[in-house]
């Protein structure tokens, strides 16, 4: 019979404060709630308590040039009225909105709170201070929350680990029927953040909880061969997510997402805008180093224009690239006589 998984709040923790040791705080809450460690227990904690205890916060504010401080490379970006809202590589080591960014629940202070550098190294220290304590063997994730390709909403996950194996490889088994399992390996540190995140979170006020029954999920000591948070990160050739759909396409173009020339093409809305401004912002990307490149912009067609049939022929390929990654499609009719000029005709599900 499968032993129970329990999840247990750790209530009446106070305002942390920089300078503030974790151990202690999370002590406050284990001694409030009640919660004695034992061997195989997992303590997850908010990462919004670990910066505010290591002081990483900003009064910077302008946040978008706080982001920017955050972020190794940006991913997508849209425009949401009058801000622009980035996806990008954190220097905490995920792929998140605004570099984890965050002006919720910071205190009296206010101001902005910075993920840690290395969230596995912090997870590192408080359980070795967790272990010294309580002598028994534990296991510490510190989480934060994001939202995840394809799905609506965001989760908890494992920022940092220590003391656990962070994924369950299972590649190499069978399943229930016997038949062999060949790519299933589970996230079991994202699992256990999610699941914690049920019990604790920013409404509730609560920042830490214990998870125990999770059977053979430590590990004594982290060895090279036992990933850890940052390892759950998909980056190089196995990051098939490395753009979005329309920064893929301009980066193809030349245009990086958060440089100076995406912001100069324009940034794509979050919602529907008109099929005038998908065209336009199209056209300005398609022209982007074609230097003897020419256009008309019309609702449903371009005429374009250049010094030589060959750099035409360029600006018509180009066009239809961005186009496409504005959700339109481009159709170049024949060239001109002298194969100076062309007219793209352009359709699509764009909102008109």
């Amino acid at each position: 019979m499968t032993a129970p998984i329990t999840i247990t709040p750790l209530t009446g923790i106070p305002e942390v404060r920089e300078g503030d040791d974790l151990a202690d705080v999370l002590q406050v809450g284990l001694d409030h709630a009640g919660v004695r460690l034992a061997d195989g227990d997992v303590v997850v904690v908010s990462s919004k308590i670990a910066s505010k205890a290591l002081g990483l916060v900003t009064h910077d504010p302008d946040k978008d040039r706080v982001v920017h401080g955050e972020t190794e490379y940006v991913v997508a970006e849209r425009s949401v009225g009058d801000r622009v809202t980035r996806i990008v590589r954190a220097k905490a080591g995920p792929i998140m909105a605004a570099a984890g960014v965050d002006g919720s629940n910071t205190g009296a202070r206010g101001g902005w709170l910075l993920l840690p550098h290395d969230p596995d190294g912090i997870c590192e220290q408080v359980h070795d201070a967790l272990v010294a304590r309580h002598g028994v063997r534990v296991g510490v994730v510190l989480s934060d929350t994001a939202g995840r390709a394809w799905r609506v909403g965001q989760v908890d996950f494992a920022l940092g680990a220590h003391g656990l194996r962070v994924l369950d490889d299972l590649r190499g088994g069978t399943d229930a029927d016997g038949k062999p399992l060949e790519v299933t390996s589970r996230a079991v540190a994202d699992e256990i953040a999610a699941a914690a995140d049920l019990a604790k979170g920013k409404v509730s006020a609560v920042p830490a909880a214990v998870l125990r029954g999770v059977p053979g999920i430590l590990v004594d000591e982290p060895l090279e061969s036992h990933p850890r948070g940052r390892d759950l990160v998909r980056t190089g050739p196995g990051d098939w997510f490395g753009y979005g759909r329309v920064e893929a396409v301009r980066a193809a173009l030349g245009i990086e997402p958060g440089s100076a020339e995406a912001v100069a093409v324009g940034i794509a809305p979050t919602g529907s805008d008109t099929r005038l401004d998908a065209v336009s912002r199209a056209v300005r990307a398609a022209l982007h180093g074609v230097e003897s490149g020419t256009a008309d912009v019309g609702r449903l067609s371009v005429t374009l224009g250049a010094d030589s049939p060959y750099e035409l022929g360029q600006l018509v390929a180009r066009l239809e690239a961005a186009l496409w990654c504005e959700w339109l499609v481009g159709v170049a009719g024949p060239p001109s006589a002298d194969g100076l000029s062309a007219v793209v005709h352009v359709s699509g599900a764009h909102a008109s």
